[in-house]
């Protein structure tokens, strides 16, 4: 195989498009768009409101992720490349990266190889903005809550009971507890306090569910921010802060557009996390595709047992989406991983650790079976997988009834695609999806979050800490036991115990904590230790950028 230079170093010899003829590949004119600069636009509000949905969409998913990696962004742009090669009107429609992550593990978030969505700088790198305007409507809920306080608290909030904790998109253990208003008579009262990255806040899970202006203002105003003395919640629109956050979201909620590689259309926009939050793209984007293409490729962060749960479970039920396909990525190298081998051996033949570690993909492939959605298992290819490695996990594909087909989109981009692209196209010829939730929102909260626990991890059953048995009934004694159950749990094991890979079996989940996200419209679960605040690696990937002199960029891998 061929050496394939680096992400970045094949973004900037790509030569772009103009996003003027991007647009117009789908439809969209100079008064439908905001150009911001030659290759990257917004799409209007009017625009979007003008056009109705009418194409088909397909999530892509994946196993748990490793260090090994899968791939899966990387898989949903290449895929769609290779629709667009074979004379489909596709869009791909994937979520803007954080710059915690970019900065911190595992450097930019764009796709990879030749099937990258680009600019690839400018989208991992401040983009349109979109992060920064979320970052300043939710400091301003937290600026104006302690502002509330400190001039004679009218509404009785109670200072102890304040859940609504500050923001910014960056990795920083530091500030997951901190303390404020140290600053004396002027300083407000001293409190404890606590920051979330950006992907973690309420706010973007607001922007990425809400419909349009309207519905992202009456959002804004059911956030949750505490508790009176007496245990009433006090919410953003107590505080009258809700037109003041929607007009800094105002121009965020409208849909990111830019190109593929290979000058395709692809809608980047907002950017929760699949662990910690719902792990979606915006509902206004995957609309706004269903209407402007025949075919919507969508990702949902991390394995199938977060992203596409809360995608078929939160997302498509207030969208109104009907999935049609599923593509479950998976490779020789993690799988071998979840089969007992260390990672400096995945480059060893080893058919028996493989064997092992299917029992990871055939779960996620069930499980998306249980929405009714039907799969093809992506495998994408490494120098190093044998082809009896490969063979093993095709033939297990088919043997669980999934379709399957080897994906090269990082070395061949769209050509390399093909094969994945056309066992799509087969599913949904056959036209065999009946999608449905996997519960009914009107169940308990207890109810949906066992039953999450035992049909997608496989858990025996689930344990409650005092303090979520506290918080589940207070959620529904303020009237959100009816909605959707959001799981934070870590997305390396179907467990709550990252280092269970594989299908474990014989354990229980543990629910520390449960918190209303009132305004996004589903209560969030915490499960084990998963952290809402992520810390830096030992070495991280800032480390290793720097800007030439000529302007190019070297370390966004």
């Amino acid at each position: 195989m061929p050496s394939v230079p680096s992400d970045i170093a094949i973004a900037q010899a790509a030569r772009l498009r103009p996003i003027t003829d991007v647009a117009a590949e789908v439809g969209l004119g100079p008064d439908d768009i905001l150009p911001y600069g030659r290759h990257k636009a917004k799409v209007t509000a009017e625009a979007v409101k003008a056009r109705t949905p009418k194409g088909r969409l397909v999530l892509v998913t994946g196993i748990n992720p490793t260090p090994a990696g899968e791939g899966k962004s990387t898989v949903t742009v290449g895929v769609s490349q290779a629709l667009r090669r074979l004379g489909k009107k596709v869009i791909v429609c994937i979520r803007e990266p954080s710059l915690g992550p970019v900065f911190g593990v595992k450097g930019g978030a764009a796709g990879g190889g030749y099937a990258q969505v680009v600019p690839m700088d400018e989208i991992n790198l401040h983009f349109t903005g979109d992060f920064h305007a979320i970052t300043s409507a939710h400091n301003l809920l937290s600026a104006m809550l302690d502002n509330h306080i400190h001039h004679g608290n009218a509404l009785g909030i109670d200072s102890r009971r304040i859940t609504w904790p500050r923001t910014m998109d960056m990795n920083d253990r530091a500030l997951r507890s901190i303390v404020v208003g140290l600053g004396g008579m002027n300083g407000g009262p001293a409190r404890e306090d606590r920051f979330v990255i950006v992907p973690g806040s309420e706010i973007m899970a607001i922007l990425c569910l809400a419909r349009d202006i309207v519905d992202l203002e009456r959002r804004l105003a059911s956030i949750i921010v505490g508790l009176t003395g007496d245990r009433r919640p006090v919410t953003a629109g107590d505080l009258k802060a809700s037109g003041a956050m929607t007009l800094l979201l105002r121009d965020a909620l409208q849909p990111n557009l830019v190109q593929t590689l290979e000058g395709g259309p692809a809608l980047v926009h907002g950017g929760p996390f699949g662990n910690i939050a719902h792990g979606c793209n915006s509902i206004v984007a995957t609309r706004l595709g269903l209407a402007l293409g025949d075919i919507v490729l969508t990702e949902a962060g991390f394995g199938a047992d977060l992203g596409a749960e809360k995608f078929f479970d939160i997302k498509c039920r207030f969208g109104g989406l009907n999935p049609e396909a599923a593509i479950v990525v998976a490779t020789v190298r993690a799988l071998k991983m979840n089969g007992g081998v260390k990672k400096d051996q995945l480059g060893t033949p080893d058919v028996a650790a493989l064997t092992r570690g299917l029992v990871n993909l055939e779960a996620h492939v069930r499980n998306v079976g249980k929405f009714g959605v039907p799969v093809v298992v992506a495998l994408n290819r490494f120098t190093s997988d044998s082809e009896e490695e490969l063979k093993t996990i095709l033939d297990a594909a088919a043997s669980w009834g999934a379709r399957a087909a080897l994906s090269e989109v990082w070395e061949k981009g769209g050509e390399g695609g093909e094969a994945v692209a056309r066992e799509v196209l087969a599913l949904l010829d056959e036209g065999k999806s009946s999608f449905r939730p996997l519960y009914d929102d009107a169940l308990p909260i207890r109810e949906k979050i066992e039953t999450i626990a035992r049909e997608i991890y496989g858990a025996d059953g689930v344990n409650y800490a005092p303090a979520a048995e506290k918080s589940i009934a207070q959620c529904e004694a303020m009237g959100l036991g009816a909605t959707p159950v959001c799981i934070a749990k870590t997305q390396y094991s179907f467990s709550d115990d990252p280092a269970r890979l594989g299908r474990p079996s014989g354990f229980r989940i543990t629910i520390r904590d449960v918190y209303p996200s009132a305004g996004a419209g589903f209560v969030v679960a915490l499960a084990g230790d998963i952290m809402t605040m992520p810390g830096l690696a030992k070495v991280p990937a800032a480390e290793a950028m720097r800007v030439h002199p000529d302007g190019t960029i070297e370390g966004l891998f």
